[in-house]
């Protein structure tokens, strides 16, 4: 029993980039006649595609000593709440707020938003995403929704699911062509009547997509809002990389976590030749990480059909889950709930465990 358990423990998580033994994954070893039963638990999402990988990696561990024995895994995992800036107290409903901020338009940015809260459902997680742009909403468009959102009995919004999704936009709520003229108070007040006016059901994760720049809206998540971690894009482009590192100062400054830096559109590769170009330049988002000491969590390409996918309002990793693409959402949505799953928890929260 030993050796095997030794060996168990050594095993380094990919994603959490820790040994099991000093994350207490490995919960108890049984080993009967012809049997040996192993049980892990995980603090982050694990779908049965991810635990039939980390099965054969046990096995291949550990074959040697099983003799003639069967090999039964029992993998479990539960999402724990996670401390937010200043100890801010979590909203009923979200367990925890993950935002995605970029410092500057056109990067793709709510995509990613989009592409990675539905990575983190496929990972078995609930999860919801709150469209935080008051002036220009984009995830109405991106999930092809025109209703608007019902009232509960306590007249609270009911988020608007779709793929599985709660989701709620300022989009829902006005004309597609109104232009929102409000000044800066008003806005902060919208966005905290869409956060904390919305009947969220028992969220692991809320995946806020920021607007652009470092103003009013972000201030106020910063003060009033709290941010379990937030998720930097960029691309590789200078302009872009220097956009992206004031939105990574300020959150420092206010003391929220940076999970890490997705750099959007790395490189596009021709269909037809299967030439890479690296139309925004090269590694600004790995220079960017690097700066701040976060992970680089993804490099993703510029796709002809996310764009095509994102107009007519079918996510791209719906239509193409078996994609490259889907696959390195995937890979980044792990990284984003393993990484979370490392920093203090928040005690003070109560909600229905999640598992597998």
């Amino acid at each position: 029993m030993m050796p095997l358990q030794t060996i168990l423990q050594k095993i380094v998580d990919p994603y959490l980039e820790k040994d099991w033994g000093s994350l207490g994954v490995l919960k108890s070893i049984e080993i009967e006649q012809d049997t040996v039963l192993l049980h892990l638990k995980f603090s982050y999402p694990i779908s049965s595609q991810h635990q039939a990988q980390i099965i054969k990696k046990i096995t291949a561990e550990i074959a040697h000593l099983l003799e003639d024995k069967a090999l039964i895994v029992k993998i479990d995992w539960k999402v724990n709440s996670h401390l937010a800036q200043a100890e801010l107290k979590a909203i009923p409903g979200i367990k925890n707020i993950i935002a995605v901020a970029s410092g500057k338009g056109g990067v793709g940015k709510s995509t990613v938003s989009l592409s990675l809260s539905l990575a983190l459902q496929r990972e078995g997680a609930r999860v919801g995403i709150l469209d935080a742009d008051i002036y220009g909403p984009s995830q109405p468009i991106l999930l092809g929704i025109q209703e608007k959102p019902g009232l509960t009995e306590d007249k609270r919004l009911q988020p608007v699911v779709r793929y599985g999704l709660q989701t709620m936009s300022i989009g829902y709520l006005v004309d597609e062509s109104a232009a929102m003229i409000w000044r800066g108070p008003m806005v902060s007040q919208a966005l905290q009547q869409l956060l904390t006016g919305t009947a969220w059901d028992n969220l692991d994760y809320l995946i806020v997509d920021l607007p652009p720049g470092t103003g009013d809206i972000q201030l106020t998540l910063a003060q009033k809002i709290p941010v379990s971690g937030v998720v930097i894009v960029t691309t590789p482009q200078t302009v872009a990389v220097s956009d992206a590192k004031k939105a990574c100062a300020m959150m420092q400054k206010l003391g929220i976590s940076i999970l890490g830096v997705v750099e959007n559109m790395s490189v596009h590769v021709c269909t037809a030749c299967g030439h890479e170009a690296f139309i925004f330049g090269q590694e600004g988002g790995l220079a960017l990480a690097q700066q701040y000491t976060v992970p680089l969590l993804g490099q993703l390409p510029l796709d002809n059909q996310v764009r095509e996918c994102s107009d007519k309002g079918t996510p791209f990793i719906i239509e193409e889950p078996s994609s490259k693409t889907a696959y390195l959402y995937q890979e980044i949505a792990r990284k984003i709930s393993a990484r979370l799953s490392l920093t203090p928890r928040d005690y003070r929260v109560a909600i229905t465990a999640t598992a597998s």
